[in-house]
């Protein structure tokens, strides 16, 4: 089942973890590619530093105003894209980054993908690592800028609850960033391999950190 809308529509850090163990998938000209999310971290409005909303309202971060459940992907640093599912009411300009993914579906082009313009082997990509980082994880799939507004409620990007088990969670620092860090607002699914260096966080299956 697809998420519906009304699960993004919700507080960002619910959504963050609530995103674990759902799956991306993403239907490419190539063929179709997905994988269980166990990484994210909540990016919550104007208010935080490290959210693309903080200088108010820009062309760029327009997305982050609209409507939830759509795309919100930009390049990062002129290398990487990264995905985001924007959350809360329209105007309240919020979203989770997706993180990391445990490949499911479409591994042997992801590994394709991955190595393309390396001096690496797809074969010699380890499974954990083929979308571990949200620069590594849009490289995989094949999302690019063009996925920018994609409808993740129905279109060739989207999130599916597949009824896979619950997952335990992490909450920690986000990173990458060098203001906001003192918020522990990066969730990720305990002991999954494909889960970025966690130096600090607490446990909690049904918890959140604010």
């Amino acid at each position: 089942m697809i998420l519906p809308r009304d699960f993004y529509a919700r507080p960002t850090l619910d959504v963050a973890r609530d995103l674990i163990g759902k799956v991306l998938v993403y239907d490419s000209r190539s063929g179709a590619s997905s994988g269980v999310i166990v990484e994210t971290e909540a990016y919550i409005g104007e208010a935080d530093p490290a959210c693309h909303a903080a200088p108010g309202p820009t062309v760029r971060n327009e997305p982050l105003y609209g409507a939830p459940g759509f795309a919100y992907v930009y390049l990062n640093y002129g290398i990487h894209y990264l995905v985001n599912a924007v959350t809360e009411p329209e105007g309240s300009p919020s979203a989770v980054l997706i993180r990391a993914l445990e490949p499911l579906e479409g591994e042997a082009l992801m590994r394709r993908r991955r190595a393309r313009g390396t001096a690496q082997r797809p074969d010699d990509l380890a499974w954990e690592s083929l979308c571990r980082g949200p620069g590594n994880l849009t490289r995989a799939l094949g999302i690019s800028l063009k996925d920018n507004r994609r409808d993740l409620t129905g279109s060739v990007l989207r999130i599916e609850d597949r009824q896979l088990p619950a997952r335990e969670v992490v909450w920690g620092p986000r990173v990458g960033i060098s203001v906001g860090v003192e918020h522990a607002w990066r969730c990720a699914a305990a002991g999954s391999p494909a889960v970025s260096a966690f130096k600090t966080g607490t446990r909690a299956s049904r918890r959140r950190a604010r």
